[in-house]
Parts: C-alpha cells; structure tokens; sequence
C-alpha cells in the first residue's frame, strides 16, 4: 500500500534579487524593492513529501531517518545563509521561491522519494515543485470582504430557504474570504522567476481585490445578477477573470482556491482555454490545519 508522507522543515536566510549584466535602474524595474542592498530576510518553512509502500513497521521512511536528511542536505546549509552565495545553483539562477524548492528537489532527490516540495517565503507567498524540470507552481495568498445573498431569482423566498436555509435571509450576509491563486510556469534560467511577481500580483488586486471587497455581491458584481454567489460560483468567477491576464504574463492559471470559512473552502483548477465553456473541477472541502 503506497501513501505520502509530509516532513515540515524551516530555516531563515537572506537573498537578494540582482543581476550583475544589469544597470542599477533596469534591476530596480525588474526586482523592485527585492534589488535593494545588501538583501531581505525570510523565515522559510519547507514541507517535503515522500511516497512509498509500507514496511513491516508500517513506515513509508523513518522519520529520524527524513529528519537527518534534511538537516544534512539543506538546513545546516541554508539556516542564517545569504542565499546567493550559499549554493553555486544560485549564482547562475536567483534564489526565487521557486528556484529554492526546485534547488532544494534536487539536493533530497538522491536521498529520499519526493513527490512534492512545498516552500513557503511566508504565509502569502509559497512555491511547489514536483520535479518537472524547470515548471514550478507559485501561490499568492489574499483576501477580500464581501457580503451575499444565496437565492436563486427565479424561486419563491420559501423554495431559497428550504435550499440554501439562513444563507437566503433577504439582507445577506458577509464573509472575510481568504483567496488562494496558485499558477504553472516555466523557472527563467537566470532570474529564477516562473512569473514577474509584482505583475501578478497586480493582476490580482485590480481583477479581483479591488472590484470585489467591500462589495454587496449580488448587486454591485454584474455577473451575480442571475448567478447565485455560492463560493463554487465566486471561485468560477474568479477563475475566468484571471486566465487571460495570467496567461498575458507568460503562466498559466493553474488553481483558484477560495476560503469562505474555516470551515467551507472550495477549488477550481485552470484549463487552458478561457472560454465560459471549459470544464471545472470544483470540490468543497472542510478546512484542517496543517
């Protein structure tokens, strides 16, 4: 029997963004405050994970064994360093999120069985690489207030009770969503960027952010006029908004993950066209911590 075992890690070093072929003007556009000298610091949290068939002491890997791994390969290396200089990998490559996990892969890759390596420069930013060259997945955590109402416009007050319960009060109700936007790109071999990060971020605060917060849903978002604003409906939303601005940055979409609740989340994966037409794969979850 094969299961995935998760192994969390952390260490805290610096980097700076800067290429030396680079005026100081054209670093500054392309970096932004990343280019600043000498760098910034991050406290990275590292999650590895590792498949395999179960031994006679049902353990896909030793842990204390996972655990010497990592110290050895990559925290005592990389725990109060200064990324540029602390793994040659980054002199040709900048240490990005992205690049540090797909760096990472490949010093444990040796060693253990990885499925996935998931590292987070913070809680609003984390990459994942899964050992496809030079693909990566970068994830931009955010949020916006809003409020809704569920009821279908073509049924009676009592047929959106009985189907949607307190949720169909006339005056709604409003949620703090917590808005996962995760997209594939290829890693640039020398800035290490799988996207232009103040772009997307961009993209995201003036397509989504901004319309969004603060808003009466139903009302004031045109598209919720004849669509019942469930979270499923919202992430879809989301979804068609951010394909093609993404894709204009040279990603792709990959997933939308909205969080209406601790308890309600649900996840739309991005396809390549971004016509109303396309397939959803859409699940509600209930939250666990991690």
């Amino acid at each position: 029997m094969e299961c995935i075992i998760n192994r969390r890690s952390q260490f805290s070093a610096s980097h700076r963004h800067w290429l030396q072929e680079l005026r100081e003007a054209e670093n500054i556009q392309k970096f932004g405050s990343c280019s600043r000298f000498p760098g910034h610091g991050h406290n990275y949290v590292l999650f590895v994970s590792i498949a395999g068939e179960l031994d006679e002491y049902g353990m896909v890997q030793n842990l204390s064994e996972v655990k010497q791994v990592l110290k050895r390969e990559v925290t005592s290396q990389l725990d109060f360093s200064y990324l540029n200089d602390a793994w040659s990998e980054f002199q040709q490559t900048l240490p990005t999120t992205e690049n540090i996990a797909r760096v990472i892969w490949q010093r444990l890759a040796p060693h253990l069985s990885l499925v996935n390596i998931q590292l987070f420069e913070h809680p609003e930013l984390w990459a994942d690489y899964q050992g496809n060259g030079m693909e990566a997945y970068l994830t931009i955590s955010t949020h916006f207030s809003a409020a809704h109402r569920l009821a279908h416009p073509n049924l009676s007050y009592e047929e959106n009770s009985e189907i949607y319960g307190k949720c169909a009060r006339p005056n709604g109700h409003g949620h703090n969503y917590h808005m996962e936007v995760t997209v594939k790109g290829e890693i640039d071999q020398r800035t290490g960027m799988s996207v232009d990060l103040g772009a997307l971020n961009q993209v995201i605060e003036d397509y989504v952010v901004e319309p969004f917060d603060h808003t009466f849903l139903n009302k004031d978002i045109p598209y919720f006029a004849q669509v019942v604003p469930t979270a499923e409906n919202i992430a879809i939303h989301i979804r068609h908004l951010l394909q093609q601005p993404i894709q204009e940055l040279g990603a792709t979409l990959h997933k939308v993950k909205l969080i209406e609740s601790p308890n309600n989340s649900c996840e739309v994966y991005g396809t390549q066209s971004t016509s109303n037409s396309v397939t959803t794969q859409a699940s509600e979850t209930l939250l666990t911590s991690v």
